[in-house]
């Protein structure tokens, strides 16, 4: 069998890959359109398992990292879903209060790589939140696929206010200044644009690929953006245009980036969509950003 390289693999293939993980396609039907690029000497398997996360040698920061005090804390969910379960992170032996970051998984629950982010951004000097929103079905349960069927059982605007309220117990933290701002991937980036709508005193807004609020919804938002998209994540991409334009129309306080040949999820480490080069920039901006807006 011969080993797969990113290069020598089709747009196509990852075209699939983010249908099968956004629930467009099931994986009977991945599997099968998969198969017509299972060619010289590659096996649909050996492309699954390329393109799937790879959670075990990608944690930059890892949960026991010393420099860090990260643990699991639980609030009640205001719509009555439950109690949702969620890591706070911060650096050790602080001596100033600092912004709080809410960090917002992808459509899977909170697995180990948006764990590592929230950790990654606590790290930066920051007190950060990643809530699970699978906690009410039992919490994540260790695979991105299982994950995904147990996020479509929850319905999007109810963990949105879960989200909400996990602003809600992050200003209440002791080690926190008061300024939040929300970082979010993906679904997350959806929520992350929808927090800047729904919370007046978001002090900055972060998606990453994510969905866009409706342009009547745009004069909501007080919070500045900094927005990131792929060049090549065709399906989110085509509604930046018309939330651009609602922007601009409105005065709001926004940076955009579209990062030349990215896909969706571009800035995930554990996968082949990965570009290290886009996800390090982005990275970057993202910390300048809240680094000048809750600092």
């Amino acid at each position: 069998m011969n080993e797969i390289k990113k290069e020598d693999i089709k747009q196509e293939v990852f075209d699939l890959y983010d249908d099968y993980a956004h629930n467009r396609l099931d994986r009977r039907d991945f599997v099968q359109r998969l198969s017509a690029y299972a060619v010289g000497g590659i096996t649909v398997a050996s492309l699954m398992g390329f393109l799937m996360p790879d959670y075990q040698g990608n944690i930059q920061v890892k949960p026991d990292d010393p420099r860090l005090q990260s643990d699991y804390v639980n609030y009640p969910s205001p719509k009555g879903a439950g109690t949702i379960k969620a890591l706070l992170s911060k650096p050790k032996n602080t001596t100033k209060k600092l912004g709080g970051i809410i960090v917002v998984h992808e459509n899977r629950g909170l697995n180990p790589h948006i764990a590592d982010v929230a950790r990654r951004a606590a790290l930066a000097g920051f007190v950060t939140i990643a809530p699970d929103m699978l906690s009410p079905l039992g919490g994540y349960p260790g695979t991105d696929d299982e994950g995904r069927t147990m996020q479509s059982k929850r319905d999007r605007n109810e963990m949105l206010e879960d989200f909400i309220a996990a602003y809600d117990y992050l200003k209440k933290d002791k080690d926190c200044n008061g300024k939040i701002g929300v970082v979010g991937f993906c679904f997350g980036g959806w929520i992350a644009n929808m927090m800047a709508v729904r919370i007046p005193d978001l002090a900055a807004a972060v998606p990453f690929y994510g969905g866009q609020p409706a342009a009547e919804d745009v004069p909501k938002i007080k919070a500045p953006l900094l927005l990131h998209y792929g060049e090549l994540d065709k399906g989110v991409n085509a509604g930046w245009p018309a939330y651009e334009e609602a922007l601009k129309k409105n005065n709001k306080e926004y940076t955009a980036y579209i990062y030349p040949n990215a896909n969706h999820g571009f800035h995930n480490d554990t996968t082949p969509r990965y570009d290290k080069a886009a996800a390090e920039l982005a990275w970057k901006r993202t910390i300048d950003f809240f680094t000048a807006k809750l600092t």
